[in-house]
């Protein structure tokens, strides 16, 4: 099992190039299956979900080819088994996306119930309750959700569906079923991110008709089939604040290639308020840290505001800064784990419930640390860059899932990490 060795204490300086963003490449994959055509998507990291995903749509009998620059080539003309199985996606919560477009273009799936982090329940209730108010007759049996259309019909049709609370995966699957939908679907209380965006510009590309991405209330006109296209998978706004929050707190000058600064505003502005300097540049970000930087309290939320995806990381930087800073969770109910091993790190740090308060310290003492999430992975990695001797991060498999190489990037701009071969262990 692979593991991340850090020796502490250096400055970052150069440039990273950030890649495409996993949760934009996987359902983006996923609606590949809508049409027979082919699709070329362009930009997509070289991740351990989306391996995963690529073998899934290959199990159903589709053509997906990638080559080393980052693009894949899928053909779904040839799909004969609208199947998800559990041993190909019970370490990836993604493949409930599959649900959707297969519904919607054969009209029946199979989709086993999905895994991934342990950071709390995600239920897909939301889901099946938006496929069901198009038309769908959903079961759940057996660790699966299967799927087909009601009343001899051969089409979902459209409907008014408003989730009881935010969903991305829910809004994405509702994107793609509707596209091949009749009549018109409305998503009111649809997540607003970036991701989203730009799944529906794929869609728009491959011929669908979609109003209002980017909001909370989304149109939705169906047709009767959909095309293939040329897409460029947008840049992973989670992977660049990882960098920003790197670099804020282990100090230097950066540029990030190809980050969107438009789609960070939260983290920027508290970024910002820390002592970082943080500048939208033509190209991507410009960050630059210099001294100890001060605490900042947060609270993570729906996009626009401060992300969940981010909440580890800035709490890292939040550990070695000056004062003392209040973190809320309100997303996930789980996803404080990292915090035991930061406290191996010499972080001060106290958790009740859904709120940490982290007092800063002037330096974090090098140690062996264990990931617990993929965020999670992260943030030890920052916590290891700017700690005291060495840091050995155990079970990086779950950095594996989120982040395009990035001990090869941070070697780029001056940390001192390796990759480091341990013994075999089973993961759970």
């Amino acid at each position: 099992m692979d593991k991340l060795l850090i020796r502490g204490g250096r400055k970052l300086r150069g440039e990273v190039l950030i890649s495409g963003a996993k949760n934009a490449a996987l359902p983006e994959l996923c609606a590949a299956l809508l049409t027979d055509r082919p699709v070329m998507l362009h930009n997509v990291p070289r991740l351990k979900d989306v391996a995963t995903m690529l073998k899934l749509v290959h199990n159903m009998g589709v053509r997906a080819e990638r080559d080393d620059n980052g693009t894949v080539r899928i053909d779904a003309r040839s799909l004969e088994v609208p199947e998800a199985p559990y041993e190909l996606v019970k370490t990836m919560r993604a493949s409930v996306l599959a649900l959707g477009p297969l519904l919607a273009r054969f009209g029946r799936a199979k989709v086993s119930l999905p895994g991934g982090c342990a950071i709390g329940s995600r239920p897909v209730d939301q889901h099946i309750k938006g496929l069901q108010a198009m038309g769908a007759e959903i079961v759940v049996e057996h660790g699966y959700m299967v799927a087909g259309i009601g009343g001899g019909r051969k089409r979902l049709h459209g409907a008014r569906i408003t989730t009881d609370m935010v969903t991305v995966t829910g809004t994405e699957n509702f994107l793609m079923a509707a596209a091949l939908a009749e009549g018109e679907t409305v998503l009111e209380n649809a997540a607003q991110e970036p991701e989203i965006a730009d799944l529906a510009e794929m869609l728009i590309a491959m011929g669908a008709k979609i109003e209002g991405h980017g909001t909370s209330r989304i149109r939705i006109q169906g047709v009767e089939r959909l095309d293939g296209c040329t897409h460029q998978v947008v840049a992973d706004r989670i992977e660049a604040g990882t960098f920003l929050c790197a670099v804020a707190a282990a100090g230097g000058e950066v540029f990030l290639k190809h980050g969107r600064a438009d789609h960070l505003d939260a983290v920027i502005e508290k970024l910002r308020e820390a002592g970082a300097q943080v500048e939208a540049v033509d190209g991507g970000i410009r960050v630059q840290s210099q001294g100890r930087l001060k605490a900042q309290s947060f609270r993570t939320t729906e996009y626009p505001g401060f992300p969940t995806d981010m909440q580890a990381q800035f709490m890292a930087l939040n550990a070695i800064a000056e004062g003392t800073s209040t973190v809320t969770e309100t997303i996930f109910e789980n996803r404080f784990m990292h915090v035991d091993e930061m406290l191996r790190l010499g972080a001060k740090i106290q958790t009740d419930g859904k709120v940490a308060v982290i007092e800063g310290v002037r330096q974090l003492s090098g140690a062996t640390v264990m990931a617990t999430d993929l965020r999670a992975s992260a943030s030890l990695v920052i916590a290891g860059l700017v700690a005291d001797g060495e840091t050995l991060v155990d079970r990086i498999y779950h950095l594996d899932r989120g982040y395009d190489r990035m001990e090869g990037k941070l070697r780029g701009i001056g940390a001192d990490i390796e990759r480091v071969a341990g013994p075999a262990e089973v993961q759970p």
